[in-house]
């Protein structure tokens, strides 16, 4: 058993910063978890028509509904095994801004069949996203989305380009400094950019199961999970 993010990267995966490679080599094979602590220096959002979606989003811990400079940010890689016996890896990424702590929750998992990793977002996995990964040449990671679906009860649509955003995220490790260096950009391909975030943080590595055994995980993992890629 391999990573869920090497088993879709394949070859590839080995081009990645060794820093890299160990980020992303979290799970239930390894039974290691990671915990990114840093600083956003920026979290921006595009015209101010984005602002009430982006606010209805973070109901649902759905990207991060506000703007900021010199956020603090915490980042949990955690495996788990899901309801429907998938090896899941959470991404939950906690804000500490002015007005209080705001999370933007995913779990992804690997998908043969879409060729992809899948990102569920938010507390209930209501949106489903494509990502792909690769391997660029200084080392960095480049992830960029695919298709979006919506789930609701027996609501299965996919997300027109209109009003729908594709993310691009670059993850790089800076020997220099000994961090790693994170930038998200969503953009819309009529309206342009609208949001995104970048800043810097270092990786400590845990033992995931304990994590989990001993209740430090808390509540990362969804309130609903759903099985439909």
């Amino acid at each position: 058993m391999t990573s869920i993010f090497r088993a879709h990267m394949g070859a590839a995966f080995d081009r990645l910063h060794p820093q890299i490679q160990r980020r992303f080599s979290v799970g239930l094979a390894s039974g290691e978890g990671c915990i990114g602590r840093g600083t956003m220096e920026r979290i921006w959002h595009g015209p101010a028509y984005v602002k009430p979606f982006l606010r209805l989003g973070g109901v649902r811990n759905i990207l991060v509904p506000h703007e900021g400079r010199n956020v603090p940010f915490v980042i949990e890689n955690l495996p788990y095994l899901d309801s429907f016996g998938r090896e899941t890896v959470t991404f939950v990424r906690t804000f500490q801004l002015p007005g209080g702590a705001h999370r933007f929750d995913a779990t992804m998992v690997h998908s043969p069949e879409r060729d992809c990793v899948l990102d569920y977002l938010g507390t209930h996995q209501h949106l489903a996203s494509d990502l792909h990964m690769s391997a660029e040449p200084d080392g960095s990671l480049l992830i960029r989305s695919g298709e979006h679906r919506f789930r609701e009860g027996p609501l299965d649509v996919r997300v027109p380009d209109l009003i729908g955003g594709e993310a691009e995220v670059r993850e790089s490790f800076d020997e220099a400094t000994g961090r790693f260096r994170i930038r998200v950009r969503v953009v819309n391909r009529r309206f342009g950019p609208l949001f995104g975030y970048e800043g810097t943080f270092t990786a400590q590595y845990v033992d995931a199961r304990d994590r989990w055994a001993s209740g430090l995980c808390g509540d990362l993992r969804p309130v609903r999970e759903e099985v439909r890629a």
